[in-house]
């Protein structure tokens, strides 16, 4: 079986995740999309409300699956059987970081990191820009799916 994980903190989701997922899904047989933990990093979103945020997002493809994690994304593969991660790039800047972990985790692991570009109507949204337009109760649903815009208040 040909299973990726799509790690990130998804704080929120955002049309631009939703974008890559779904045009990942005829490359793999599953997809898991880990909602990372990470004790240091102060979140906008609960780890169960994003979890439900994506859940509500992707409930009727039945490749997907959402789980969370802690610790080191390529041990967390290894324990669920993905051979592949997989990564956005919206611009060099991504690739430039995304290059330097992808090398990093198949020397470790023997794991491949397989990258899809954003499309271009997508490629300018992230997780952080929707966070800022949120806390100044600007209008974010354009950027994110409906569930979201639906669970976030």
């Amino acid at each position: 079986m040909k299973r990726a994980l799509f790690p990130g903190s998804f704080d929120p989701i955002t049309n631009g995740h939703k974008d890559v997922i779904i045009r990942a899904l005829p490359l793999f047989d599953e997809v898991i999309i880990g909602v990372g933990v990470n004790n240091e990093k102060i979140y906008m979103f609960s780890i169960e409300k994003r979890i439900a945020f994506i859940k509500s997002v992707f409930n009727k493809y039945k490749k997907i699956k959402v789980q969370s994690y802690e610790g080191l994304t390529i041990k967390y593969c290894k324990s669920i059987g993905a051979k592949f991660i997989l990564r956005g790039l919206r611009n060099p800047a991504d690739f430039e970081l995304e290059k330097a972990i992808a090398h990093t985790n198949r020397k470790l692991s023997g794991i491949e990191t397989v990258f899809l570009l954003t499309s271009a109507k997508t490629s300018f949204i992230s997780s952080g820009i929707v966070r800022e337009i949120i806390k100044n109760n600007g209008d974010y649903k354009a950027l994110v799916p409906e569930s979201v815009e639906f669970l976030s208040k």
